[in-house]
């Protein structure tokens, strides 16, 4: 697993990417995120399982997050314009029509 520091950093990314906030420390998600890692901050000779839990919530956390952005990257970039034409679908898969001579 990544370090809890590294994971944080890549949390509060992703929220830059979904929140249209110029600040983000104001936002109350961060503020709540940045709460949660204070309070599970424990010494290293200490072994606290809350911590360890925290660290999988957070991981969990991150991977919905970047799941949910490529998500929506994908749906746009994909997503269907309507109606196409016949030649418009067949340049689409790789096939050119025939010329019809008039």
């Amino acid at each position: 697993m990544a370090s809890k520091l590294i994971i944080l950093r890549q949390i509060i990314s992703e929220l830059r990417h979904a929140l249209p906030k110029d600040k983000i420390k104001d936002d109350l998600t961060v503020q709540y995120i940045l709460n949660q890692y204070r309070k599970y901050l424990v010494t290293g000779e200490q072994l606290c399982k809350a911590r360890e839990e925290m660290q999988f919530i957070a991981n969990t956390y991150l991977c919905y997050l970047r799941s949910t952005r490529l998500s929506k990257e994908i749906q746009q970039e994909f997503h269907g314009k309507g109606e196409r034409t016949v030649e418009d679908t067949a340049k689409l898969v790789g096939f050119k029509l025939p010329h019809d001579p008039k």
